[in-house]
Order: structure tokens, then C-alpha cells, then sequence
């Protein structure tokens, strides 16, 4: 890498640590390029990023941003998962890792808070933002149907009477 290189690669990191919903920091030892690209699909998919971490560079773009405490996760073969929903990067990393040893998550960042392995777990753990929505929608629905069936009911048992009655006085 040159020096123009590593300026934009820096200031690449520089926006995602200021702009991401949240960062997963993790050790990669041991794995094959297939696991690799295995793990980039998967990220691309659910809508993040992953990328192999260059510590002293990654240890320079963190200064001034809100994720600068993280700085201490950056040793030996680092790889930062990053996305802007604060639930995926961290979902995909810990599933990924459960099937694979040789991705240790070391910690993250969500914003300003610094997450230590069990912290992204937690986090990894939530409905995403999409799910929660599903959620939301489903719940002001509900009680909507409901209600146009309460409104319309007296309305139905109206026609009903009106139509006995009606019945009753053709007998008649």
C-alpha cells in the first residue's frame, strides 16, 4: 500500500466508525479464503460489510470519532463487520462464529458504547429494525380489523332486526 492508499483507506474507516450503526472487532486466524468469502456473502446479504482490518490504520481513523475507545480490540489478525442497522453486523458475525472457532469476536462498538464479546452476543440476540417494524405493523393492524368489526356488528344486527321485522309484517 502507498501513502494516497492508506489516506483513503483511513478516511474510508474514518466514516464508517462515525456514520455505521455498529462495528464488530474479531480474530480471523485460521480461516480459509472459503470461510472468508463464506462470511462476506453472508454480511453483503443481510445488508453489511466486512473487511480485514489493518490495526495501525484502524487505530489512526478511529481518533475523533465516537467509536474511539475500541482502540485496544485492534491486535493481531483483526476483522471489523460493520452495518448501519445496529443488529445485523453483530447477528451475522455470532451465527457465523457459532459454526466456526476460528472467528473469535473480541468486541465492538454501537455509536459512543463500547461492547465487549458478550455485548455484541446481546446485541446479536434483538429482532433487527426490519423485524421490529414487521412487529409494529402487525400490532396497529390488529386492533384496527377489530375495530372496523365492532363498528360494523350493530350495524349488521340492525339489518337483521329490521329484516325480521319486516318478514313478520309480510306474514301477517
Amino acid at each position: 500500500m502507498d501513502r494516497a492508499e492508506k489516506r483513503e483507506f483511513v478516511t474510508g474507516l474514518n466514516a464508517v466508525f462515525n456514520n455505521t450503526g455498529s462495528v464488530v472487532v474479531a480474530h480471523y486466524a485460521g480461516l480459509t479464503v472459503a470461510q472468508m468469502n463464506d462470511l462476506r456473502s453472508r454480511m453483503r446479504e443481510a445488508g453489511g460489510t466486512v473487511k480485514v482490518a489493518k490495526n495501525r490504520l484502524a487505530k489512526i481513523a478511529l481518533q475523533g470519532t465516537p467509536s474511539e475507545s475500541i482502540q485496544a480490540l485492534f491486535e493481531g489478525q483483526t476483522l471489523i463487520a460493520y452495518s448501519d442497522d445496529p443488529v445485523t453486523a453483530p447477528k451475522v458475525a455470532a451465527d457465523f462464529a457459532k459454526g466456526n472457532d476460528n472467528l473469535v469476536i473480541l468486541g465492538g462498538a454501537m455509536g459512543a458504547t463500547a461492547l465487549d464479546a458478550d455485548g455484541v452476543k446481546a446485541l446479536a440476540s434483538l429482532p433487527s429494525l426490519d423485524e421490529l417494524r414487521a412487529k409494529i405493523v402487525g400490532m396497529i393492524s390488529t386492533p384496527a380489523t377489530r375495530i372496523a368489526q365492532v363498528v360494523n356488528a350493530p350495524a349488521g344486527n340492525l339489518a337483521r332486526v329490521f329484516g325480521a321485522y319486516s318478514r313478520k309484517d309480510e306474514a301477517a
